[in-house]
């Protein structure tokens, strides 16, 4: 007699078993970790929109704050309609510009150049998701986090919003 060699059905099931127990540990802290990544791609992306009106301002003085992401974005040649200060993803002509599961918006409250002013919002496209926090920043620097965030946002955080400790505050 001849002995069989492979594996029993028990021995297949018991490995299968243990592989979705080590899933179902894996996937969660993955999906976690990559919306934290997300949320700090945000900040540094709100940062990054703090640095480049400072330039555009210093460059476009007539001008004032670059009130559109167009104005940052890229465009040849390089000048107040099209600074090339951001990429093509955060200087897009629709807002929200998406990026890293996160949309930004661009406002400003003076209504023609120049423009004094100006306040950029970052929030997750799929709150619970993409993100679970809502940023805000202005033309005096501050990146702030939303007191309480519940969804994403529609529209741009207004300035005066944006400075109100009771709905965001600094971020650390």
């Amino acid at each position: 007699m001849t002995k069989a060699k492979g594996f029993s059905l028990i021995e297949l099931l018991i490995v299968v078993a243990i592989i979705l127990i080590v899933a179902a540990i894996a996937i969660p802290n993955l999906l976690r970790s990559r919306m934290l990544a997300n949320q700090a791609a945000a900040v540094s992306t709100l940062r990054n929109i703090n640095n480049s009106q400072a330039s555009y301002i210093a460059e476009f003085s007539a001008q004032g704050y670059a009130d559109s992401f167009v104005k940052l974005g890229p465009g040849l040649p390089c000048d107040a309609t099209h600074a090339c200060l951001v990429d093509d993803v955060i200087g897009c002509a629709t807002q929200p510009c998406v990026k890293s599961g996160y949309g930004y918006f661009l406002i400003s409250t003076s209504t023609a150049a120049p423009f004094v002013d100006y306040a950029s919002t970052a929030t997750a496209m799929a709150f619970g998701t993409s993100g679970l926090e809502n940023y805000c920043s202005m033309d005096d620097g501050v990146l702030r986090s939303q007191v309480t965030p519940s969804a994403t946002l529609t529209t741009a955080v207004v300035r005066t919003d944006c400075m109100d400790t009771t709905k965001f505050v600094a971020f650390k």
